[in-house]
């Protein structure tokens, strides 16, 4: 498992919150926003938890795309050894300058993905139980200094 160090956790929080994520399902982009219901991802691909995942750009340092291919084809064969649904998803900032590849997962448990997006050397994911918010989850401490949001949670 990699160790993310990170300059500042509440503005990565910040960024990864307000962030645009889509997923591509039947030839579809159907939106993801944190704080919101997904209702229709829900109504196309139906599943009890879903968890949002990528191996791009790890500790949020740009790598190459080389290297993030490689990350990439490891995090889909660790997805496929572990039965894991997936669909094409991507996450971009709000400028729309910086886009990167992931994937949307169903029913991966909140342990495993979090052992995942360690693994490669990711901050937080997006993770929600049917019929709810999607929800941010920081997979580091919560800084003092970061404000409080109802949808983002901290591993500690």
């Amino acid at each position: 498992m990699r160790t993310l160090t990170v300059v500042d956790a509440a503005d990565l929080a910040a960024a990864y919150a307000a962030a645009q994520y889509c997923v591509l399902i039947d030839g579809d982009a159907l939106p993801l926003r944190v704080g919101q219901s997904a209702s229709d991802v829900e109504a196309y691909w139906p599943a009890e938890r879903y968890v949002f995942i990528t191996a791009w750009n790890p500790a949020s340092e740009l790598h190459s795309d080389t290297a993030n291919e490689t990350a990439d084809t490891l995090l889909v064969g660790q997805l496929d050894a572990a039965g894991a649904p997936r669909q094409a998803a991507w996450a971009q900032g709000t400028d729309g300058d910086w886009r990167e590849p992931g994937w949307l997962v169903a029913g991966l448990d909140d342990t495993t993905s979090s052992t995942l997006a360690q693994e490669f050397g990711q901050a937080g994911v997006l993770a929600w139980e049917r019929g709810q918010p999607v929800r941010l989850r920081m997979l580091l401490h919560r800084p003092a200094d970061a404000p409080v949001d109802p949808h983002t949670d901290w591993l500690g």
